[in-house]
């Protein structure tokens, strides 16, 4: 029997996709490549916060929406970003993100207002939402077995490491370029990624009628994220809960409700199946990832923040007294991921966060006068050590707990859920950028407990809820 057009094709893709699997350390290099663009740019801003405040004339409020600006679309989209993953393929969406954000870094670059520049960080957080999810996914295809957990724990382990050295590198191109120099160095590493992708990365064969768009749920969590989140941002001002913030509270839940709706009524073709949730570990370590990322996006922002307002750092200096943390997370994840790929994620799982939020009580032993080797250092290598312990675990289960078909999906949501994390901290923290002095840190200290909290609560719910 002859095979038709469609099956030649899939024949073509499945011979593409084995020759892929041939070269699996390119395809890994093209997702830590691709992936560090995002986690790079999402810590280097903050230490250039008040660079770009001072020069653009922004307040404490207009600070959080250069944060915001590019969280909102990066959590609110990446749950989309996972759907056209699944639908047009993984390749050609990761390439797609790439390229927007690219696009953005160029126009935040060159940005001449503040309204201007939150328009290219709301570019560049479209373009993250399309790649992290994109990324993920494929070397959840290329790899299998103990090589997967081994390959994601050097992507955590790299990802988390360009994260934390953006820091550095940024707080260097502050103090001897100019902060558009943090948006401008984007460019050839996307050109590069861009290159890797069209070489090394193929999907496999896939059947485009299982991965059908969820545009109405897309739009319902897109919006009830927005609405979340500009009344967490302006209610916890200078404005205070007034009504329209508590207004944006109620319309975000029931937008929440509809979209809770809409996927239960889709099934399986849901952009979010919540047939998921029906797994008591899946619940479990969204609660976790909500939580973990919540409390460390708070850090890697207020740390610096505090250390170049209230400490008087220069930007290098600030961005520098985190480097311990990638330096332990590389050396730790592989390892740890290994050992969760053995004997699985529980364990790792809770006593990770628990570390974490010790980390975050040992940084109110941070004051104006003290030094960097007992205010900062301490917290920071305790928090690193924490985070090694559960980043690589945590995204291997999460990948274990969906077939093949929703890789895409479950990643996104994952990394949406870390995202939101991180935005809802970011959303809260108006209190503290807005304080000066003595009151600064004060202020910081409450953030640090409440990170405590966070942590540990998110240890315990690993312990209840996840199996294995």
């Amino acid at each position: 029997m002859l095979a038709t057009g469609s099956e030649y094709r899939c024949i073509a893709e499945a011979s593409t996709f084995r020759r892929q699997a041939e070269r699996p350390r390119f395809v890994l290099a093209t997702c830590i490549l691709a992936s560090s663009l995002a986690f790079i740019d999402g810590s280097v801003v903050n230490v250039g916060l008040p660079a770009i405040g001072h020069s653009l004339h922004g307040d404490a409020a207009q600070l959080q929406w250069i944060v915001n600006a590019y969280l909102l679309p990066l959590s609110a989209l990446l749950l989309l970003g996972g759907a056209l993953g699944d639908r047009f393929g993984k390749q050609r969406i990761l390439i797609a993100g790439i390229g927007l954000f690219a696009l953005g870094s160029g126009l935040c670059g060159v940005a001449p207002s503040l309204t201007l520049l939150l328009a290219a960080r709301a570019i560049q957080g479209t373009g993250a939402a399309l790649l992290l999810p994109s990324s993920l996914a494929i070397l959840g295809n290329a790899f299998s077995g103990e090589a997967r957990g081994r390959a994601i724990g050097i992507w955590s382990a790299v990802s988390a490491t360009a994260g934390a050295i953006g820091p550095v590198l940024g707080g260097w191109l502050i103090d001897t370029v100019s902060w558009r120099a943090i948006f401008l160095i984007n460019l050839p590493v996307a050109f590069a990624g861009i290159a890797m992708a069209l070489l090394f990365v193929r999907d496999p064969p896939r059947d485009a009628d299982s991965a059908r768009l969820d545009f109405l749920g897309a739009l319902l969590a897109t919006t009830a994220l927005v609405a979340l989140t500009w009344a967490l941002t302006t209610g916890s001002g200078h404005e205070g809960w007034t009504a329209m913030p508590v207004a944006a509270v109620v319309i975000g839940v029931v937008l929440s409700l509809m979209f809770l709706r809409v996927e239960h009524r889709r099934g399986d073709a849901a952009m979010t199946p919540l047939a998921v949730f029906g797994s008591r570990s899946f619940v479990g370590l969204t609660v976790l990832t909500f939580l973990l990322y919540g409390a460390l996006g708070g850090f890697l922002i207020l740390v610096p923040y505090v250390l170049i307002q209230g400490a008087h750092y220069s930007a290098t200096a600030a961005g520098a007294t985190l480097l311990p943390f990638p330096i332990v997370v590389a050396l730790t994840s592989p390892l740890m991921g290994a050992i969760a790929g053995r004997s699985g994620p529980r364990i790792p799982l809770t006593i990770g966060p628990i570390i974490v939020g010790v980390g975050f009580l040992l940084l109110l032993g941070l004051t104006p006068t003290s030094s960097y080797w007992t205010g900062v250092l301490p917290a920071t290598v305790v928090v690193a050590l924490g985070m090694a312990g559960a980043v690589a675990p945590l995204t291997t289960a999460v990948l274990s707990s969906v077939d093949s078909r929703h890789t895409g999906s479950a990643s996104g949501l994952n990394s949406a859920v870390a995202r939101t994390g991180g935005l809802v901290a970011t959303a809260l923290l108006g209190g503290v950028l807005a304080a000066e002095g003595s009151a600064l840190f004060d202020a910081f200290h409450v953030a640090a407990v409440a990170g405590a909290v966070a942590s540990i609560v998110a240890g315990l719910a690993a312990f209840l809820l996840v199996r294995g």
